[in-house]
């Protein structure tokens, strides 16, 4: 299926939630930290809602722990946490085969670090002829890295988006917003405006 028109179609998005841990949280200023989880979480459970599928990483799980165990508990039933030993998600076969098995062409980044994992990712995944979106209140790194890797990618072609701007290509109308806060049950975190 190829991509309908410039807006994220959540019928062909995947949300992959890139090595977002711990040990790389704490590499961290504490409010990016703190926001990079809300809203990683969040979006996992909108995607939950909307039936997107989510793929998760987490980096050499042996050595740097696996995801923090707030976006373990969103994670759908059954779902797998990949132990990524590359820096590019497209660059390891099961990752690349889970993301294939979806049969969707558009993936949606967030996570860490922006510079590093999350640029490798769009740019193989840009390689293999996806359709790539980074979440830039959803991913950072350390620094000024964040700023390097948000441009690197824009540079590449990426889409970068905020979570709110996200939500609501994905939701796409009123009746469809609506029905998500009436009936999702799903709140908007403190810190995050959607209005």
């Amino acid at each position: 299926m190829e991509p309908k028109g410039m807006l994220l179609d959540a019928g062909d998005s995947v949300l992959a939630v890139i090595d977002v841990q711990d040990k790389f949280l704490a590499r961290l200023e504490g409010v990016d930290a703190e926001r990079v989880v809300t809203h990683c979480e969040w979006l996992m459970k909108v995607a939950n809602w909307l039936s997107i599928p989510i793929l998760v990483t987490a980096e050499e799980i042996s050595v740097m722990g696996h995801s923090t165990q707030k976006l373990l508990d969103c994670m759908p039933k059954g779902a797998t946490e990949h132990d990524k030993l590359v820096f590019g998600l497209a660059g390891q076969e099961d990752i690349l085969d889970a993301l294939e098995s979806t049969e969707r062409k558009t993936v949606v980044l967030t996570g860490l670090e922006t510079d590093v994992c999350v640029a490798q990712s769009a740019l193989g995944l840009i390689e293999k002829g996806y359709r790539v979106a980074v979440v830039s209140d959803a991913s950072a790194s350390p620094q000024r890295g964040h700023e390097h890797g948000l441009q690197r990618m824009r540079d590449a072609g990426v889409t970068v988006i905020s979570t709110k701007g996200l939500f609501f290509e994905w939701v796409l109308d009123l009746q469809r917003c609506h029905d998500f806060f009436r009936n999702s049950g799903i709140g908007v975190p403190e810190g995050l405006y959607i209005g």
